[in-house]
């Protein structure tokens, strides 16, 4: 992490995804969180709106049909809680599913251009589920692109129901 964004209040520190709602995943899916989560927390922007700075510890979950962002402090005191309706998300979460799960296929068993066009796609979709996010978020918390994209992935991650 770089000492600017370490020093930064505005800052995710640690976080949690409710594991009581989700499924065991594949070791693919693992890889894809257990990455997510320590890059986010390595070098992110997160600053709720009117908060006077954390750092933060995110707790991310899925009630009644919405994205919780249940936002403590490093020491585990409630900070404030954002929920979003997960309707925009639907399409594109879907789609992202279905072409990883090509990707995955591929990288067993296609041609490497093959798998660098899925890729391609894949992360195109990737990058069209973050600035959905960061739309979403906008006036409630401010995310730059790359803390929007990891947390992207883990919303992906919450969605997985077996």
């Amino acid at each position: 992490m770089s000492e600017a964004a370490s020093s930064s209040p505005f800052r995710i520190e640690s976080v949690h995804l409710d594991e009581e709602t989700m499924v065991r995943r594949s070791p693919d899916i693992e890889h894809e969180r257990n990455v997510a989560i320590f890059d986010l927390v390595e070098e992110n922007h997160f600053h709720p709106e009117g908060s006077d700075g954390g750092p933060y510890s995110l707790h991310l979950s899925i009630r009644d049909n919405r994205l919780v962002f249940d936002i403590r402090l490093a020491d585990e005191k409630p900070h404030g809680a954002i929920m979003l309706s997960l309707t925009p998300f639907r399409r594109i979460v879907k789609d992202y599913f279905l072409i990883c799960e090509s990707y995955f296929k591929a990288i067993k068993t296609s041609a490497p251009s093959q798998i660098e066009a899925i890729d391609m796609g894949r992360r195109g979709l990737h990058n069209e589920g973050s600035e959905i996010l960061k739309a979403r978020l906008e006036g409630k918390i401010d995310v730059d692109f790359d803390t929007a994209r990891r947390l992207f992935t883990l919303i992906c991650v919450l969605h997985i129901k077996g």
